[in-house]
């Protein structure tokens, strides 16, 4: 299954929300490595950061589907400090 990535420069709010989370580890070590791969082939988005060690990993991405990737993260390890902001209307000036 290959996901398809829609091109920010040519929508600024393609991808509409804003997610963020740590992820403690649970029963096994973390990969972020193998986590950002899983997000990247999966999960459609962009501006994808996953940063940590084997014991905490930080996720940020802009995604239409934030449950999915909640889903995922969630599946890896204990999701924790969970941020999930709406950026369209963060840019009309309503609350995120």
């Amino acid at each position: 299954m290959s996901v398809n990535s829609i091109d920010a420069e040519d929508d600024q709010f393609a991808y509409r929300y804003d997610t963020q989370m740590l992820i403690d580890r649970r029963d096994k070590d973390l990969d972020e490595d193998e986590i950002a791969d899983y997000i990247t082939e999966n999960i459609e988005g962009n501006s994808l950061i996953a940063a940590g060690d084997e014991d905490l990993v930080k996720i940020h991405f802009h995604t239409n589907e934030p449950w999915k990737l909640l889903e995922y993260c969630n599946s890896v390890g204990e999701i924790y400090d969970i941020v999930v902001e709406d950026m369209i209307r963060q840019s009309d000036g309503k609350q995120g």
